[in-house]
């Protein structure tokens, strides 16, 4: 079994930014309610003319440049995205022509908010049985599109961006991936659903749209809070289990950033400081499967990370999907 590292990473968020003050003047709601009840004070927006595959072809070139690397080198394209440029060809092919990654094998993962977390597990999989020497995994989101600017309870949640990651095989001094974990549970897949453009709903029609069959639907049932709170946890005891750690010896969670009460409530039942928990809700939103991909970058370029940290990714979202990745840096 081959062994990869870590040899780059990257991420991109859009120039516009959409503050809660803004939303102010259209919606029924304030800043102070937004805040309080998500953490959430602004969230970036793409440009009319981008779509998930420019987002990514952003991050995916810092990610390239970190790792000193071609497009041209690329022997494996991930694309996470629950928003594709088009349902086909796949955000991925988009991604490799628009990069120039003409001798990559590109496809989606399609995960909902654990999507980053999927597209690395395929990753790892591909590495290590030989079948590709690297991979890049691109999570790339625009979640602006898919919401209806009239639901103050849903609109407010959602914003744009991407991050990437390359794993190589051949890198010696990269961070290490010791484990990823992943689950579903399709039985629950209606709570967070967007069937508009699925088989089900297609072709659009009049009646579809006038329906709103194609925004996103958030259900929040009375025991959402406490099943995330419950899955976030999970997800980390699971993946200190399965290595031997503690809680403690976790020197930065990267949780996908679904809401900032969630995060205070999952480091409580972990017993760990807020402090070890990256938090980038406030300035982005929820950018659903690009949010794990986008903190990582940033903790790594802000300095939360040194040399030797442990790293725990996790997640929980649609599907509903749940898992982790633990990384040493």
């Amino acid at each position: 079994m081959n062994g990869f590292r870590i040899a780059g990473t990257g991420s991109y968020l859009p120039e516009r930014v959409l503050s809660n003050f803004d939303l102010e003047e259209v919606l029924d709601t304030s800043d102070e309610w937004i805040r309080k009840r998500t953490g959430i004070s602004e969230r970036r927006l793409a440009r009319p003319e981008q779509a998930a595959s420019d987002l990514g072809s952003e991050a995916a070139i810092r990610a390239l440049t970190q790792a000193e690397m071609e497009p041209a080198d690329l022997d494996l394209l991930i694309m996470a995205t629950i928003t594709p440029d088009t349902c086909c060809p796949s955000g991925a092919n988009w991604l490799e022509k628009k990069i120039g990654a003409h001798g990559a094998v590109s496809f989606d993962v399609t995960a909902a908010c654990c999507g980053f977390l999927f597209g690395l597990s395929v990753a790892e999989h591909y590495l290590k049985v030989g079948t590709f020497a690297n991979a890049m995994v691109v999570a790339a989101e625009v979640m602006s599109r898919t919401v209806n600017w009239q639901d103050r309870s849903s609109c407010i949640l959602w914003g744009d961006g991407a991050g990437a990651v390359i794993l190589d095989t051949r890198s010696k001094n990269g961070a290490e991936i010791l484990s990823t974990i992943v689950h579903t549970d399709g039985s629950r897949g209606e709570n967070l659903l967007m069937p508009g453009g699925g088989s089900s709903t297609t072709p659009i029609s009049y009646e579809s749209v006038d329906q709103g069959i194609h925004y996103l639907k958030l259900i929040e049932a009375p025991t959402t809070f406490r099943v995330a709170v419950e899955h976030f946890t999970m997800a980390c005891e699971e993946a200190l289990e399965v290595n031997g750690l503690t809680a403690d010896q976790i020197a930065l969670y990267i949780p996908h950033q679904a809401n900032i009460r969630i995060m205070q409530a999952m480091a409580k039942k972990l017993k760990v400081s807020m402090d070890r928990i990256f938090v980038n809700i406030d300035h982005y939103g929820n950018i659903s499967s690009a949010s794990m991909a986008i903190g990582l970058d940033e903790a790594s370029q802000q300095g939360r990370i040194n040399k030797g940290d442990l790293v725990l990714l996790c997640g929980f979202g649609g599907g509903l999907t749940w898992g982790s990745s633990l990384i040493r840096w």
